[in-house]
């Protein structure tokens, strides 16, 4: 019996552990998908670590978590642009949807809104901010022990 509560409790240690998001390498996809995914990590209070690339539909972390539970490592790096429509319905034409656009900047905080402004607005070219100050005015450095 002992052995079995022991057992639970290392279980439930190593769930709690990796109950961390690391987001390495996402480059985006659908919005909606990405509104649930962060919804639910919200919900639950868990932390997101950005150690790597975050870009797209990725930011919208910034939009829906507390960013309390969010920090970056040196490694991260983050990419905006206008959203557009699926190119399965567009002949794989990149064509801009202006409302998913809009719906976009509406999620993202004052921090994130400035930034972008300041470097000319969203635009179907990928803008892209890596470690370093500019990055720390969105997002805190991750501490050692986050």
């Amino acid at each position: 019996m002992r052995f079995i509560v022991v057992l639970l409790l290392s279980l439930l240690a190593a769930t709690s552990a990796r109950a961390d998001l690391h987001i390495t390498r996402d480059h985006g996809g659908y919005v909606e998908e990405y509104k649930a995914k962060y919804e639910h990590i919200r919900k639950t209070g868990q932390r997101v670590i950005i150690d790597g690339i975050c870009n797209s539909a990725c930011t919208l972390v910034f939009g829906i978590v507390p960013m309390n539970k969010i920090c970056v490592t040196p490694r991260a790096s983050l990419g905006f642009h206008q959203a557009y429509y699926d190119k399965a319905f567009t002949f794989g034409i990149k064509v801009t949807s202006y409302e998913g656009t809009s719906d976009l900047m509406s999620y993202y905080p004052d921090t994130v809104k400035d930034w972008i402004r300041r470097n000319g607005g969203l635009t179907p070219e990928m803008k892209k901010i890596k470690n370093g100050t500019e990055l720390w005015k969105i997002v805190d450095p991750c501490p050692e022990d986050f």
